[in-house]
């Protein structure tokens, strides 16, 4: 009897102490939290990280401190998960050395402010450091290639005032990766004022006037942002990028001349007076009008850069950009004038009356151009 009793007091003890069998992610009773006054989306969410955690949070529209105030259902409390995958916290800067999240993220602050989203619209400008190309002369290897007075061997190109402007229309893909399709133009570009131009036996000073060149290209452009790698730069406030873009580059070299002012004896030395009346004594004010040409090029270009956010969706590319425009080409005309000198038989000679004209074709002057610009990019996104 006495141990019926005891029994009875110890099962009646135990029934009142609560007992629950904790799962492993906490288990939130909806309709209980909305008694409480507290808007839940019912549709179920698995919670298996922070970056999942922090969406369920946000759609049930529970701030932290309201879940831990409704931590106790029915008056029993709820115990957190313990497992060893689930990173709990702050989320780890870029660049930092925190990596039990299995990457590293970006603070939402950071990434709102700085990642690209839909299309856009930019126009950049830029300056010319550097062009690196030079005209030479096709012909240069064939035999007698510069009998031709006004013919040359090579001719640096001149870097004027170059200000490449360039219009692009793009989209991002992702926070990470954006495209864009653009028209961007070189001009300003001329031959060197100064080249040598051939005797017939060897090479003399000649300047060069006209020969503007002038490139117009598209291109499709990808730009990836690396700030994954490099870290946060300035607080967040810049975000470096890499691109390469690939297209067609319409390159056109303007009409030039090459003027010779050399005075050449015809005579072999021997005098205007060894020379029977009305025939050639020397040539001078030699002009060599060079047709020039358009061509459809290959072309290609290589970005990297930082990108800084300003207000109502503009953002600022500061860059530097080498363009590969492929090969510029003259039509291979060339028209030569030049002034000749008839011995009048009596060992002196006179200017003859006419125009001495000749034409030579197939006779091609090229080159390659390639661009090195330091810019800046406005974006204006939609």
């Amino acid at each position: 009897m006495k141990k019926a009793g005891f029994f009875a007091t110890f099962v009646g003890i135990m029934s009142s102490i609560p007992f629950r069998v904790d799962a492993a992610y906490p288990v939130y009773n909806p309709q209980q939290l909305q008694r409480q006054g507290y808007v839940i989306n019912t549709q179920q969410y698995p919670v298996q990280n922070t970056q999942q955690t922090a969406q369920y949070q946000q759609r049930t529209n529970i701030m932290p401190q309201q879940l831990a105030a409704a931590s106790a259902v029915n008056g029993r409390p709820m115990i957190a998960a313990s497992n060893p995958n689930r990173i709990t916290g702050s989320l780890p800067r870029v660049g930092s050395s925190a990596t039990n999240a299995g990457r590293q993220y970006y603070q939402s602050a950071d990434y709102n402010r700085l990642a690209d989203s839909g299309l856009y619209v930019g126009l950049s400008a830029g300056y010319n450091v550097m062009t690196s190309g030079q005209m030479s002369a096709d012909y240069a290897n064939e035999e007698k290639a510069f009998l031709a007075p006004g013919s040359f061997q090579a001719s640096d190109l001149q870097k004027d005032s170059v200000i490449p402007l360039q219009v692009s229309v793009g989209a991002a893909i992702n926070s990470d990766v954006r495209v864009d399709f653009s028209f961007l133009r070189y001009s300003g570009l001329s031959y060197a004022g100064n080249v040598q131009t051939s005797t017939g036996d060897g090479f003399t000073d000649a300047t060069v006037s006209g020969g503007a060149i002038t490139s117009n290209s598209t291109m499709l452009n990808v730009y990836y942002n690396i700030d994954s790698f490099t870290g946060n730069m300035a607080g967040g406030s810049l975000r470096p990028y890499v691109g390469a873009g690939v297209g067609l580059a319409l390159n056109t070299i303007a009409d030039y001349v090459v003027f010779d002012g050399h005075f050449y004896d015809e005579t072999d030395g021997l005098g205007p007076g060894s020379i029977a009346a009305g025939y050639l004594t020397a040539v001078s004010d030699i002009y060599g009008y060079h047709n020039g040409g358009t061509m459809e090029q290959l072309a290609f270009s290589l970005e990297g850069g930082v990108t800084t956010s300003m207000n109502d969706g503009l953002k600022v590319d500061f860059f530097v950009r080498y363009a590969n425009l492929g090969e510029v080409k003259t039509s291979g005309s060339v028209v030569v004038s030049q002034t000749e000198w008839l011995s009048d038989g009596a060992g002196d000679e006179y200017e003859a009356p006419y125009d001495s004209v000749f034409h030579y074709t197939n006779w091609f002057e090229s080159g390659r151009l390639s661009m090195m610009d330091v810019g800046v990019r406005l974006r204006l996104e939609f």
